[in-house]
C-alpha cells in the first residue's frame, strides 16, 4: 500500500502573528492533499461530483508538535487508514525541513449522493480504486 507524498513551500502570507505557519494553512494543505489523492486514485473530484457523489468532511483533527517557519519546505504524507462503505478516514503527517514530525492530522470524509443528500455506498470498483492508499497503521 502507498502513502502519497507532497511538498509545499511556505510563503509570507501563510505566517501568523506568532511567526509560524497559521493553523488555517494546514486545513488548506489537507484540502489540496485530498484532491491530489482522489486524482491519484483515478477519481478526480470534478468527475466524482459530475457522477452525483459529493465528498463531505465530517471531522478534522490536528495535533501540532513543532512549528513550521518561513523558508522551510514541508513534506506531507497522506493515506487512508480506514475505508468503509460510505466513509473514509484520511491521515496526514507534516514534516519540517529537517524531516522532523511537525504535526499529525486526520479527517473523516463521507460520500453523499448529490440527489438524495444521503450517504453513497461505494461501488466495488470505487472501493477497489481506494485500496492502493489504504494503510492500517
Amino acid at each position: 500500500m502507498n502513502k502519497l507524498e507532497l511538498y509545499k513551500d511556505i510563503y509570507t502570507y501563510q505566517i501568523d502573528a506568532a511567526g509560524h505557519v497559521s493553523n488555517i494553512v494546514y486545513i488548506m494543505w489537507m484540502e489540496e492533499c485530498r484532491l491530489k489523492l482522489l486524482e491519484e486514485i483515478g477519481l478526480p473530484a470534478h468527475e466524482v461530483i459530475k457522477g452525483g457523489v459529493i465528498p463531505v468532511l465530517v471531522e478534522t483533527k490536528i495535533k501540532y508538535k513543532k512549528a513550521l517557519y518561513l523558508g522551510e519546505k514541508v513534506k506531507i504524507e497522506v493515506w487512508i487508514s480506514e475505508l468503509k462503505n460510505v466513509s473514509a478516514v484520511i491521515e496526514y503527517r507534516f514534516y519540517n525541513s529537517k524531516n522532523e514530525l511537525a504535526s499529525v492530522a486526520s479527517q473523516v470524509g463521507l460520500f453523499v449522493n448529490s440527489n438524495t443528500i444521503k450517504p453513497h455506498r461505494l461501488t466495488p470498483q470505487e472501493k477497489e480504486a481506494f485500496l492502493q492508499f489504504v494503510i492500517d497503521e
